[in-house]
């Protein structure tokens, strides 16, 4: 590919000599370190991870969070949350120390490492941490927990996230190049670039999100009394209010969405800024489950470094393939049953569908027609993710889904307990068909979808963030209803289709076992070589980090 040639070049003509921060309010380590609560820092560790492969001079800063997001309980079908508590002891503590104003009083912060360890290359992760003795109670609680608390505590935690994280690298003696904006939570940041001439020169700024809800807005009260030196920067420059994103926009010279689609959504809510589009991807070796692997390495080769080689997968031979896929199947399986009781069927079609629990994403729509759903004949069903604490619509649809569990005859339903980078594992891997059913222009790109298709599983979707450029129908997967559709009865049309569709792939899967496996093939070949962070991280270094 034309990117891929062009990096390989990049340190002749001296790119390579540039350093970016990359910042980010979760990251995704690994899955016993609890510094991510969904895909944003999922998202972000596959970012570094695939900077790491490519050994390019970057590194990332975010937050300890001691207690993680939450530690997801199902009790008779209804989520309670608990502290999810980890060993920090596993990074390395840095002998360093910076300090930033917030509530008028000086607040401490220091610092932790975690080095992601790639295929050519290594990555530093920066993890700030506020517990000091120095600190009030209060402050030493900002970096104790994920999303969570009220407009101050957010306030002051992306405050300790742009304000100390800039800090901290200076202390480290860090000169980035580019300071790279994962969402507007580390917008703070630019303040202190103000006032110099190449501020825009070195920010960058990737929106992730078309929902209102999710860019942050802080009221003129609020910034005046968490910030305090820092809100008069702001008032200075006309942000008497804050709204995060908009920060983040004013003051960097490119500016991203996360996929075609969320460009053009991104351009109508931000008319008075450029957006540019890099689409998503995930880290290949990371979400590709270890039989497929073994295949992928005899079969085509250095994968590994090169994802793009994945568009070779239409040579590997059927019966290898199937069976990687019946040892990915039978391994969730066995998951299913340790963790629920539940007894699954390898020769049972399985439909996955995990994502957040929340109102756009329909996560019940599957089941608009009991009857009709029943109709199919045998299915199994595996649901997971986490609703957040304050969301009680998405409290609700997981208590739904768990219900349903109870009342379908033909149809065996789990949901599983905690989702996390482990049980995502398993279930792209191991379910035959991956089900999503956003509400249109709500999906900014999704990836769950692009990790099951790196494991040959086709994906049903409304046609939405990345799945509009993925999308190739038979081919690649299927789409919930061709064309938009919108209003009171959008449900009614997407749920009639997504059991039309579902139909026609069951007879596929069981009637035609060769074009089933072609599909798998695609599936590796045409989604999983592209949508990978390896191809998105260079196109961040072609145009952003230039």
């Amino acid at each position: 590919m034309f990117i891929g040639s062009l990096f390989t070049n990049l340190k002749e003509i001296g790119i390579m000599e540039l350093k970016t921060a990359y910042f980010s309010m979760e990251i995704a380590l690994e899955n016993d370190i609890k510094t991510y609560s969904g895909g944003l820092g999922v998202l972000a560790g596959d970012t570094l991870r695939s900077a790491a492969d490519l050994d390019y001079p970057i590194l990332g800063v975010t937050l300890l969070y001691r207690n993680g997001f939450i530690k997801q309980v199902l009790e008779d079908g209804e989520q309670k949350e608990e502290p999810d508590k980890w060993d920090i002891d596993r990074l390395q503590h840095l002998d360093v120390y910076t300090s930033i104003e917030i509530f008028g009083r000086t607040v401490d912060i220091t610092a932790y490492q975690y080095t992601i360890q790639g295929e050519n290359g290594e990555v530093p992760v920066i993890l700030l941490d506020t517990d000091l003795d120095s600190n009030e109670d209060y402050d030493r609680s900002l970096t104790e927990r994920l999303y969570l608390g009220d407009d101050e505590y957010r306030l002051a935690q992306e405050a300790v996230l742009g304000i100390g994280g800039f800090r901290i690298l200076e202390e480290l003696g860090y000169r980035p190049k580019h300071y790279h904006m994962n969402e507007g939570h580390s917008c703070l940041l630019t303040t202190e670039l103000f006032g110099r001439e190449d501020i825009q020169e070195k920010c960058i700024f990737t929106t992730h999100t078309p929902v209102k809800a999710g860019h942050d807005v802080f009221d003129k009260d609020t910034v005046r009394k968490v910030l305090t030196t820092t809100s008069k920067k702001l008032e200075e420059r006309g942000f008497e209010s804050l709204n995060t994103t908009e920060l983040a926009l004013e003051y960097s010279g490119f500016v991203n969405a996360v996929s075609e689609k969320h460009e053009n959504v991104s351009s109508q809510m931000f008319p008075d800024y450029d957006f540019d589009s890099v689409t998503n991807g995930v880290h290949s070796t990371t979400w590709t489950n270890p039989y497929l692997r073994e295949v992928l390495d005899s079969e085509i080769g250095a994968w590994r470094c090169q994802p793009g080689m994945l568009s070779r997968a239409f040579k590997i031979d059927d019966r290898k393939l199937w069976n990687a896929k019946m040892e990915a199947k039978k391994e969730l399986i066995d998951y299913i049953r340790e963790e629920t009781g539940e007894e699954f069927e390898q020769d049972v079609f399985t439909i996955g569908f995990a994502r957040r629990a929340t109102g756009y994403k329909r996560p019940t729509l599957l089941f608009k027609d009991i009857e009709r759903l029943e109709s199919l004949g045998e299915l199994q069903i595996v649901y997971a993710g986490k609703a957040h604490p304050d969301d009680t619509q998405g409290k609700h649809f997981i208590k739904k889904i768990n219900r349903y569990a109870d009342i379908l005859e033909n149809v065996k339903l789990v949901f599983l307990e905690d989702y996390d980078m482990n049980v995502t594992k398993k279930m792209v891997s191991g379910t035959d068909l991956w089900l999503n059913t956003p509400l249109r222009g709500k999906e900014a790109s999704g990836t769950s979808g692009m990790k099951a298709a790196l494991n040959g599983v086709p994906q049903l979707s409304v046609l939405d963030g990345w799945w509009i450029e993925g999308h190739i129908e038979d081919v690649t997967g299927w789409s919930i209803g061709e064309n938009y559709v919108e209003g009171e009865n959008q449900d009614e049309i997407d749920s009639a289709s997504i059991y039309q569709k579902l139909e026609h792939a069951q007879s596929l899967y069981f009637d035609d076992r060769k074009k089933w496996i072609e599909i798998m093939k695609s599936c590796i070949a045409i989604n999983g070589s592209y949508f990978t962070t390896d191809r998105m991280f260079k196109e961040y270094v072609t145009k952003a980090y230039r």
